[in-house]
């Protein structure tokens, strides 16, 4: 059943995008059923509309579990083709955002183990952020803030970062997730106990955190145009629900 909040399947980002850009026939227009539809005709505009859409999404979740730029990228990848390569198994009953979540999000954790093995004193450098001493004020503050989210527990840190960072409901997080909703602010909870008082109040005030670069997202909208040929696609419209 979709959820009662929300109309036609849609997310809310979905539904502001329309509203902001009325008028405009461009894929990135559109909703995500219609662009899904699109997608499993074989239009490669409407599959790279929907991964622009969602990447900065699936790096946070999938940067919250392995805390490292590259496997993060790789990770949503891996999830965008995972999802693109059979869409048939999408329902239309649950939100597109919160199915790519999901899949991102395990995609993820099936890279943790391999992760913390070829975890290096190079590598462990570069999570913890050795440019806070130089820049501005601002990127040193959005550093200082990032380090103190990527410092709670795994299983927390996620939670916090979808409802918090990501700001969607305890419903969606809970579905990307594929926990409980009473687990969802369980945990949420337990974050802001982990967390200093000022940080917090920080972290609400603090705009773009955790942030995709741009030329990260380019990247990983080339490699999934390469690696997801139109005719896979058409495949999958035939046998799509």
């Amino acid at each position: 059943m979709l959820e009662p909040t929300l109309h036609s399947g849609l997310d809310t980002g979905t539904v502001r995008l329309r509203r902001s850009v009325s008028g405009s026939t461009g894929p990135q227009a559109l909703p995500d059923l219609l662009l899904i539809e699109r997608a499993r005709a074989g239009e490669g505009q409407a599959m790279e509309a929907l991964i622009r859409r969602y990447s900065g999404r699936l790096y946070r979740v999938a940067y919250s579990v392995l805390l490292d730029t590259q496997r993060s990228e790789a990770a949503v990848l891996e999830a965008f083709l995972a999802a693109f390569s059979d869409l048939s198994r999408y329902e239309p009953t649950g939100k597109f955002a919160a199915w790519l979540t999901r899949l991102a999000y395990h995609q993820a954790r099936a890279q943790r183990t391999v992760a913390r093995a070829a975890q290096s004193p190079a590598l462990a450098e570069a999570v913890s952020g050795g440019e806070t001493t130089v820049g501005a004020d601002g990127v040193r503050e959005r550093q200082e803030l990032e380090r103190a989210i990527e410092a709670l527990p795994e299983v927390f840190r996620t939670v916090y970062v979808l409802r918090m960072v990501e700001g969607i409901s305890g419903i969606e997080t809970a579905a990307s997730l594929g926990l409980h909703e009473t687990t969802v602010r369980t945990r949420l909870f337990r974050a802001h106990r982990r967390l200093a008082p000022d940080t917090v109040q920080r972290l609400r005030a603090a705009p773009a955190l955790l942030e995709l670069a741009p030329e990260r997202a380019e990247r990983i909208a080339s490699h999934a145009r390469t690696q997801l040929p139109h005719g896979s696609i058409l495949t999958i419209s035939a046998s799509a629900p």
